[in-house]
């Protein structure tokens, strides 16, 4: 197996859980407020990675209608933004199938408790994109996880609410009706950190060994572990605890935590789990991704590799090796409404709404990708501008989002004939605006979004005999963009405005 390459799927992909098959590792992240949901990514080499589908990928299969994003008050005067939706997959195979356990955190209006519906979906053929209805079962908490014993028990473990607190349970399960088979028993409670989550369990020289995260997903994170010789416990902590985390250094990438781990066909073990590009002055522009540490056995416990950046990474840090089939790659918002798109392959057309990127429930025309390199551009071409745009108020661009909350675009405002940079940041009271005013309709717009670790710029250029000249609207600190959060930067096309069915045209859009 070659050298780890690091993060192994960049951008907004945290959560990740993994299982090989034959010859191909699977993987996959969580995905809280956009559909489809649960992408899914194959490989051979743990190196080259490829998204193949999304275990949620049909609107009837659930509602993401209530995923909203909460702003919760943290330490330091800092807010964090915690949205609900799909929360921490993890993906198993047993005789033939794969399944997929998950919780939809559904934010109830009034309540301060959220609503947890925890499911089970599965295939018999992961390449196909086709995945059963979730079937439900009754768990009040998060993070499940599935476990297949020796004697041909299935088992979820997982975090049962409430937090901070939490609690590592398990019970036996049927994962065909999702009936319980065994009582509800509490296994571990970490060593006593917040937050005991994201637990898995391996068997492994006779000891059942229970991987957890505790501390919370930032600066505290980290990996516990313990073990037992009886599924149900009593679990010894490890005496090394905790066996991965980059709390209280100065390592670069930090937030390390909710670990999967797994062998490959060589023996060696390696785990996949959640870390986060933080600069000196606490900028997290890429939000938690999925990076890849080696694992090695003790005869006693499972040891972790500290997890790095390969070292043999550009400066830049912006090295990829990833790679989509044709569509699984894009986002909308929620519940889209996908009479709204119409895709072809040198155009996207969209159907303008009411609804702005602001709405923390409906779903706005807002199509895009997962920002995966920390230095590079996005940029699209909106064509074929009428003058009746004007009344229908039509605001037409690029954004950067990442929940209603935050976001940063640039755009098209027919009424007034302007260009128009605006930057959002709820959670930091942060609202900036800068306009340019255009003289006449213009042909068409180009919109260009340029991207470092430390820096967005946006720019616009209108069609004229001259060629193109590019104008810079705004810049923004990527600083501004970043909270204590669960997402990551999502860069793609929307259309707004106040008359129904009007039509806006997008040509030649790349997201890198």
């Amino acid at each position: 197996m070659p050298d780890t390459v690091n993060p192994i799927i960049p951008g907004y992909a945290p959560d990740p859980s993994v299982v090989k098959v034959g010859d191909w590792f699977y993987l996959i992240n969580s995905s809280f407020h956009f559909f489809p949901g649960l992408p899914i990514y194959a490989s051979k080499d743990l190196i080259s990675w490829q998204q193949i589908g999304n275990a949620i990928n049909r609107q009837a299969q659930l509602s993401l209608a209530r995923s909203d994003a909460n702003l919760v008050p943290v330490d330091n005067g800092k807010v964090m933004i915690a949205s609900g939706g799909l929360y921490a997959p993890t993906i198993r195979y047993h005789q033939g199938t794969f399944y997929v356990v998950c919780t939809n955190v559904i934010h109830l209006p009034g309540e301060e408790k959220d609503l947890t519906e925890n499911f089970i979906v599965s295939t018999d053929n992961i390449w196909s994109d086709i995945w059963t209805n979730p079937i439900y079962f009754e768990f009040d908490g998060i993070d499940p996880s599935i476990f297949f014993d020796d004697d041909g028990k299935t088992y979820i473990q997982a975090s049962a609410a409430p937090g901070p607190y939490t609690t590592i349970n398990l019970f036996e399960v049927d994962l065909n009706t999702g009936a319980k088979l065994s009582e509800e028993t509490i296994i571990w409670r970490g060593t006593g950190d917040i937050y005991p989550e994201g637990p898995h369990l391996y068997k492994y020289n006779n000891w059942y060994y229970l991987l957890i995260a505790e501390g919370g997903t930032h600066e505290g994170h980290m990996v516990t572990m313990a073990r037992s010789r009886h599924v149900s416990g009593p679990y010894e902590s490890c005496p090394n605890n905790p066996v991965l985390t980059a709390r209280g250094t100065v390592e670069y990438i930090q937030y390390t935590g909710h670990c999967d781990i797994f062998q490959d066909e060589k023996k060696q073990w390696w785990g996949t789990c959640i870390g986060a590009r933080v600069d000196d002055q606490g900028r997290c522009t890429m939000g938690r991704e999925t990076f890849l540490t080696k694992v090695a056995w003790d005869n006693e416990w499972f040891t972790f590799e500290q997890v790095k950046l390969n070292p043999s990474f550009p400066e830049a840090r912006s090295s990829s090796n990833l790679t989509a089939k044709p569509g699984v790659d894009h986002l909308y918002i929620r519940d889209a409404i996908t009479a709204n798109y119409q895709l072809t392959e040198a155009s996207v057309t969209l159907t303008a709404s009411l609804v702005d990127l602001s709405h923390p429930e409906l779903s706005p025309t807002f199509i895009g990708k997962r920002q995966r390199n920390l230095h590079g551009t996005s940029s699209v071409v909106l064509q074929g501008i009428e003058e009746s745009w004007g009344s229908a108020k039509i605001m037409a661009g690029l954004a950067c989002y990442k929940e209603e909350h935050r976001y940063v675009r640039i755009y098209y405002d027919a009424a007034k004939l302007e260009v128009v940079f605006e930057l959002v940041n709820a959670a930091k009271k942060i609202a900036r605006t800068e306009k340019h005013v255009l003289g006449e309709v213009p042909l068409s717009v180009t919109f260009r979004m340029d991207y470092t670790e430390k820096e967005y710029r946006l720019l616009f250029s209108v069609q004229s005999s001259t060629g193109q000249d590019w104008t810079c609207l705004g810049t923004v600190d990527t600083l501004d963009m970043t909270n204590p959060d669960f997402t990551g930067p999502v860069i793609g096309i929307y259309a707004l405005g106040e008359m129904e069915g009007v039509q806006v045209q997008f040509e030649s859009l790349n997201v890198d």
